[in-house]
């Protein structure tokens, strides 16, 4: 293909070597005229490891060219990838101006160009910025349409500095984020041969996976950090314990944990969590990650209950009181500390779980639930439909499929479920349906 790359820092000048070295004619184009010569001279503009014979073979192979003219590179090539640096501003936000000042130009070329052209936005974006800010910034400066006359895309690039080149080579996935299949298809034929899953998603979720992926990487590396403070206090090898953590494959290193949902509870997390709190503030070791995660828990539980309310509805049918399905155990589970709370503010609750009899518990887990609930026996139904009968709103904690089958049976259009555990055949529900967070 002829490819120009708008942009030749670290993503921008890798990727115009790697698929110049790949067969392809690619024109690089960058504001800083330094960059532009030391490529025309086959040198690199950032160091990296291979780059420099890299860069010296695809120049030498008359597959590059540079230029400082956007209107030059776009009459060249059918495909554009965007590269332009987005920094962060003084007050954390992003600075698009640079990109804004390209998507002005890059729509005034359009105008003048009689073939389709398509644009791989890889730099990192807010989500909702192709959409919403740059894509009438370049129908309008072309006087053309996306999907039509041009096709916009996102394609977020995951090289990391200093191993850029094997990164581009073996990538953990391809994700294009685009609104119809052409973009797609071309860009499959470009990457497509890479060893690893293509995935065709929305452009805001493509948008979104590149802060989710480097917000998960830090994450990652501040647990490990945390816990190796605190295991040096405790005199224990941090390198030890974090080799056996990443052994298990099945819950810690999988996808386990990682799907959205209800605010996390049981008798394990929370205490073990306030434990570790407390010996790290024992040996005055600071852990302010693990030290907000309960801050956050609690937010989560909110954000529910916020729903609930706004309703503005008073008889409140609750489907689950345990802390996850399967189980009989109320210890700190978030549906009853969400059954307090209604309780509390005086509507009328009832509750159905068909796991919980309250008869047979034992234990610490109805000590719990005396302390927290202590009339819960007459909130109780042992019958789905006598609660849905008498509720304006459904609190929905359970998607085995005896719930869902009686929420699409009994359901009424007048209804509101408030659904915490993604239930399954959603579009089949009668009444107004809003999940937690999705």
């Amino acid at each position: 293909m002829n490819i120009s790359i708008f942009g030749l820092g670290y993503v921008g000048a890798v990727s115009l070597a790697c698929l110049a070295r790949d067969g392809h004619t690619v024109y690089g184009v960058d504001v800083d005229l330094g960059k532009l010569a030391l490529i025309g001279e086959g040198k690199t503009p950032v160091v990296e490891e291979g780059m420099i014979d890299l860069m010296q073979q695809v120049v030498a192979s008359g597959r590059v060219s540079v230029t400082p003219d956007v209107r030059a590179a776009m009459v060249n090539t059918e495909l554009s990838l965007i590269c332009v640096g987005t920094p962060s501003a003084a007050n954390g936000s992003q600075d698009q101006s640079a990109m804004l000042r390209l998507a002005r130009d890059l729509g005034a070329f359009m105008r003048e160009k009689s073939t389709k052209h398509t644009f791989v936005f890889r730099s990192t974006l807010v989500p909702g910025t192709v959409e919403e800010v740059l894509r009438p910034i370049m129908e309008s400066e072309s006087g053309k349409h996306d999907g039509v006359d041009f096709h916009l895309c996102f394609q977020p690039e995951f090289l990391r500095e200093g191993t850029s080149i094997r990164d581009y080579d073996q990538p953990p996935f391809t994700i294009v984020g685009a609104s119809c299949p052409e973009p797609v298809e071309l860009l499959r034929q470009l990457f497509g041969h890479l060893p690893c899953q293509f995935h065709r998603t929305s452009i805001r979720s493509a948008e979104m996976v590149k802060y989710s992926c480097n917000d998960f990487h830090a994450l990652k590396i501040t647990f490990a950090n945390e816990m190796a403070r605190l295991c040096e206090a405790m005199g224990v090898d941090p390198f030890e314990v974090m080799d056996l953590v990443c052994k298990d494959t099945q819950l810690n290193i999988s996808k386990a944990y990682l799907r959205p949902g209800f605010a996390f509870g049981g008798s394990c997390l929370p205490k073990d969590l306030r434990a570790t709190l407390y010996l790290a503030k024992m040996r005055d070791v600071e852990l302010p990650m693990l030290g907000g995660i309960m801050q956050s828990n609690q937010a989560h539980l909110d954000h529910a209950i916020r729903k609930v309310m706004a309703s503005g509805k008073r008889r409140i049918g609750m489907i689950g009181l345990s802390f996850k399905t399967g189980t009989d155990d109320l210890r700190e589970s978030p549906m009853v500390a969400l059954a307090e709370h209604f309780f509390g503010k005086g509507l009328s609750l009832l509750v159905y779980d068909p796991e919980v009899n309250l008869s047979k518990l034992l234990g610490a887990n109805r000590r719990f639930i005396e302390q927290h609930l202590p009339h819960i026996g007459c909130l109780m139904k042992n019958d789905l439909e006598d609660v849905m009968a008498e509720s304006d709103v459904l609190v929905v904690g359970l998607a085995d499929p005896k719930v869902v089958d009686g929420l699409q049976r009994h359901l009424r259009d007048d209804q509101i479920v408030i659904d915490l555990a993604r239930l399954p055949d959603r579009g089949e529900l009668r009444g107004e349906y809003l999940g937690l967070c999705w």
